[in-house]
Formats: C-alpha cells, sequence, structure tokens
C-alpha cells in the first residue's frame, strides 16, 4: 500500500509480505493508519477528519494479488475493473470536504463495491472491525464450513427441496390469488363461445355474402345488361331484321371459306373467324342462362342483409381491426384452449397443493437432519476453539454454541413443533462465550472484551485454518491485556495461521513480533509525521533493537537484547 495525507502519515509505502508480517513502533506512531488504510481500501467509511492537517486529500493506493477466477476478480471485471497480471489496483481517495472516491483496476466503481470485495479478501478482526463473525448468518456459515460434508450434503439436499417448495408456493399462490380474475376471464370467454356458436360462421362467409348481396342488391339493372348482350351477340327473336354479332362473324366465315383453297395464310384467318362464332356462340349461351338464373328475389336478400349484419356484430366483439369472419373464427379457437386451461385451476390447485405439502414434510426431515449435524459439529468445533483460547491467556474460557429454532405456525414441523426455515434451514445459531467459570453463556458480542474478542477470533481463524477461503487477515491489538507466555502462544498461533494465509498483525508485543516472517516499523520524524522512509522493513540487527525497545523501552539494553534473541530463535525453532 501507498499512503498519502492521512492522519500522522505523509507519504509512507506498506510492503507487506505473504506469510505472517507484524507491524510494530511506539504508542503514536502511525500504526493504526495502516488498519485505517486498509480498512479504505476495502470500503470502509470516509471520515474526513481524517485527512492530515494542511493536506487537501488523503489517498490510499493498493496492489491486491487475486487468483484467476476467483469471485473477487469475476466480480471486478464485471464492472469493468482490468486486472494487472493478476493483480488489482485499488485506490481511495478521501477530500477534506468529506468527498470519496473510488477506482479499482483504473475504473471508477462505487465504495460499495469495495466493500463487497473485501468478503471474499480480507477478514479484518480490530477493537472495532469484528462485524463479520458477530452476525449470526456468518456464524452458522462458519459453523457450516468447519462441518463439511458432514452438513455441506444435507445441506444440498435441502436446498434443493427449499427451491422447489418456493417454486411450487409461488404459482400456487398465484393461480389461488387470481382465482377471481381467472373466473372472470372464464366467464366472459363461455359467453363470446356460446355467441359464436349460436351464430355458425363459416370460414369465407362473410365474403361470399357480401358478394350476393351485392349481386341481389342490383339484379334488374344485371338481367337488363345480360339479356342486351345476348341479343347483341346472338340476335332478338322479336327482332327478326335486328343484326347482331353472330350474324356478322358467320357471314365473315362463309365468305373465307369460298377461297381459301387459294391461300393458306387466308385459310388460317378463316380457322381464327371460326373460333371467334364458337365463342360468341358459347358467351351467348351463358349469357343466357345467368339472365334466367338470376334471383331478383327481395326476401333473399333480406335473408342475407341479415346474416351479414350478425357476422358483422361477431367481427366487431372478437376480430381485429379489418379482420373478417376468419379472425372470429381464430379467437374462438384460443379462447377454447384457453378456456380448457383455466377450467383446470381447480385440478391443479389439489396438484400443487398435494406437493407442497409432500415437500414441507420432506423439507421438514432435512431440516431436522441438518439441525443433527450442525449440533454434532458445534460440539467438535466449540471444543477446539475452546483448547486455543486456554493458551491465548484465556484458560478459563468457554466457547458454546446455541443452535435454535422459532416457532411459526407457517413454517415446517422439526422435532415435533412448526418452526421458521429459510434458504439454509430452520437453525438458528450463535456462538456463546463464558469468559470464566461461574459465567453464563452470552453472545460473543456481549461476554467478550474489545481484547477478549480479538483472542477469540483469533481462536477461530486458527482453527479454520486451510478452510476459510479469505486469503488474508488483519488483526489489531489481538493482543491487548496479555503479556508473557501468553504472548508467546498468540505469536505462535499467528504463524500457525499464516502458513495457510497472509497474516497481518499490528501488535505492540515483541513476543508476537518475534514469530513475523517480516517485521515492519513504523516511526515519526522530528516534526511528527510519518514520511515515506518512516516506514521499514526491519532486518538482523534492527530488528533486534526494535525487539529490545519493545521489550524495555530501551534499544541498548543488553538484558533487552539477549531476551530479544531469544524471542527470535523461539520463533524460527517453532516454524
Amino acid at each position: 500500500m501507498r499512503i498519502r495525507s492521512l492522519g500522522v502519515i505523509d507519504d509512507a509505502v506498506v510492503e507487506l509480505s505473504p506469510g505472517f508480517t507484524a507491524v510494530t513502533g511506539e504508542t503514536g506512531a502511525g500504526k493504526t493508519m495502516v488498519v485505517t488504510s486498509l480498512g479504505l481500501l476495502l470500503g470502509g467509511r470516509a471520515d474526513p477528519a481524517l485527512v492530515r492537517i494542511g493536506s487537501e486529500k488523503a489517498v490510499v493506493e493498493g496492489r491486491v494479488t487475486v487468483p484467476a477466477g476467483a469471485s473477487a476478480a469475476v466480480r471486478a471485471e464485471e464492472a469493468g475493473a482490468e486486472l494487472d497480471d493478476g493483480a488489482l489496483l485499488i485506490s481511495r481517495t478521501v477530500s477534506a470536504e468529506g468527498r470519496s472516491r473510488a477506482h479499482l483496476g483504473g475504473r471508477s466503481v462505487p465504495v460499495g463495491l469495495l466493500a463487497d470485495l473485501a468478503d471474499d479478501l480480507v477478514a479484518v478482526h480490530g477493537q472495532t472491525d469484528q462485524q463479520g463473525l458477530l452476525k449470526l448468518s456468518r456464524q452458522r456459515q462458519a459453523l457450516d464450513r468447519y462441518a463439511g460434508d458432514g452438513v455441506a450434503v444435507p445441506l444440498a439436499k435441502y436446498g434443493e427441496a427449499y427451491r422447489r417448495l418456493r417454486a411450487v408456493a409461488v404459482e400456487l399462490e398465484e393461480i389461488v390469488t387470481r382465482a377471481r380474475e381467472r373466473a372472470q376471464e372464464a366467464d366472459m370467454l363461455r359467453y363470446g363461445l356460446d355467441e359464436i356458436a349460436g351464430v355458425e360462421p363459416r370460414a369465407g362467409e362473410d365474403v361470399e355474402l357480401a358478394e350476393e348481396a351485392e349481386r341481389l342488391g342490383h339484379a334488374e339493372a344485371l338481367s337488363s345488361a345480360a339479356t342486351a348482350a345476348h341479343s347483341a351477340l346472338a340476335g332478338n327473336p322479336e327482332d327478326p331484321e335486328g343484326i347482331d354479332a353472330a350474324t356478322l362473324v358467320a357471314g365473315a366465315h362463309r365468305a373465307l371459306e369460298a377461297v381459301r383453297s387459294h391461300d393458306p395464310e387466308l385459310a388460317a384467318l378463316a380457322d381464327r373467324i371460326g373460333e371467334v362464332g364458337i365463342l360468341l356462340g358459347d358467351v351467348a349461351g351463358e349469357l343466357a342462362g345467368y339472365a334466367d338464373d338470376l334471383d331478383a328475389d327481395p326476401l333473399r336478400l333480406a335473408a342475407v342483409e341479415e346474416r351479414r349484419a350478425a357476422l358483422t356484430a361477431l367481427t366487431r366483439k372478437y376480430g381485429g381491426h379489418g379482420d373478417g369472419i376468419d379472425a372470429v373464427l381464430a379467437w374462438a379457437e384460443q379462447g377454447a384452449a384457453r378456456l380448457t386451461e383455466l377450467d383446470g385451476d381447480d385440478e391443479r390447485i389439489d396438484e400443487l397443493t398435494a406437493e407442497r405439502d409432500a415437500l414441507r414434510v420432506e423439507l421438514g426431515g432435512l431440516a431436522q437432519a441438518l439441525t443433527d449435524a450442525r449440533t454434532e459439529a458445534a460440539e467438535r468445533f466449540a471444543a477446539a476453539v475452546t483448547a486455543e483460547l486456554g493458551s491465548l491467556a484465556m484458560p478459563h474460557a468457554r466457547v458454546s454454541f446455541a443452535i435454535r429454532q422459532t416457532e411459526d405456525p407457517e413454517g415446517v414441523e422439526v422435532g415435533g413443533r412448526a418452526v421458521a426455515y429459510g434458504p439454509a434451514g430452520a437453525d438458528e445459531v450463535e456462538l456463546l462465550l463464558a469468559p470464566h467459570p461461574g459465567a453464563p453463556p452470552r453472545p460473543i458480542a456481549k461476554g467478550a472484551s474489545g481484547g477478549e474478542l480479538s483472542r477469540v477470533m483469533l481462536a477461530v481463524e486458527v482453527v479454520f485454518a486451510g478452510t476459510d477461503p479469505v486469503p488474508t487477515y488483519l488483526f489489531d491489538e489481538v493482543d491487548a491485556g496479555v503479556g508473557g507466555k501468553a504472548a508467546v502462544e498468540i505469536g505462535r498461533r499467528l504463524a500457525k495461521l499464516a502458513r495457510s494465509a497472509q497474516v497481518v498483525v499490528v501488535t505492540h508485543l515483541p513476543q508476537v513480533a518475534a514469530f513475523a516472517d517480516r517485521q515492519l516499523l513504523v516511526e515519526k520524524t522530528n516534526d511528527g509525521s510519518v514520511t515515506r522512509s518512516g516506514v521499514k522493513v526491519l532486518e538482523g540487527e534492527e530488528r533486534v533493537r526494535e525487539l529490545s525497545r519493545m521489550l524495555a523501552g530501551q534499544e541498548d539494553s543488553e538484558t533487552a537484547r539477549a531476551h530479544a534473541e531469544e524471542l527470535l530463535a523461539t520463533a524460527r525453532a517453532d516454524r
């Protein structure tokens, strides 16, 4: 991390190594600013009071290595961030006026996104940063993770049944809730289908009737026209002197027939005139038949118009704009299918109700199996954490779990009671602490002081070592109120945790710092600020001198130096 204008820090770079890094320094030197800086990178609250006096803004920049495919990397890339050779570059700026900005992988992002990523990147344990494991849901998740397949297998089965039950319940609720609307829809469909069935329309009937109505409405004119055309083609019996087309064509044909043998071209024309005569005869015959068959009955016209009116009424109600009777028939087909679906609601309700009840019984059995598995794992987990606390200056502390359910008449049956349930079962899991004999077990948030709470968290994380997906742990004041042998044990356990994760500890105890793979010293300059050179890696003699100062308050005390060297030797022997 690079920290600029934050608190007492003017401009400093903090290089955290893999394994165990201890951050030390005199009181007020700015060790806590390291924790604060990391908190800002993880989406913590931006307090303008943190900005160094005389500066416009404070800036914290960090480079965090993220494994490819990790959820944090995926979520960052979804937000538009780019990884730099497998690392995320994070920047947080806080202005003296209180404005805060965040950048992730070169992209400006909401601060809330950093907080979301924090859960997958760093677990912070300090005097005021124990919120993660204080949440009941996280305590249940912690227990489930510790239990492994003992809980994971029944939890997977439970989750599958739970999701199916939710889907069935949603569908059932929708059908029941909309029962009145669906009944009204069914009544409207029945009415429409009955109305259409009463008229009995045929496909294309409206077009046929329109043509017939047009013909009947102009019957006299059509008859007169057909008769006149027939007379012009075939002659009028009442006018023997009249000239008609058939007679004229016949005369032309006879004239050409008389000379056709003299010229083939003229013979061909004679044949064509003969064909015209035949065609005229056919047309004249059809005109005569049309005139004879034409129905001029006004009663038929009235019946046709009445039928058309009935079809038009159906089209207006059930056909689309500009559509004919075919659209009405299509509506009737779709309406009949929909009515069948609606009429099947009662049967579907019965099916869903039976399935829901069966799933609730199944879910109750799976929830009981989860409770049993968690209870067994909780005993082992609590015993392991309690054993760790014995070496962390809390020899009489006892950790336990309360696993309980909340009664709910609408819940599932577990242990003969109807209890509330959720996607992870019916259990409420709470971590309890009895700090000394005779003290009743209380929730860890209420039963432990700040230092004790940090040690409980340390014990939990040590028990979890190797199974927790979070790659980095930060402990602040985990050694508050302890010293001597207990401090050595805290250092030893932090070193153990660091074998499977990155561990950063802000400490004032040399017994803890001696176990670190790297020790960083935060020191002020004469003007009271921490500059770039004010955070440095201690090696060899410098580390011995700092441990001596931490032990005796004197860097040159021979006794303190001997003790410091002994501590380092003890720590190296434990690795």
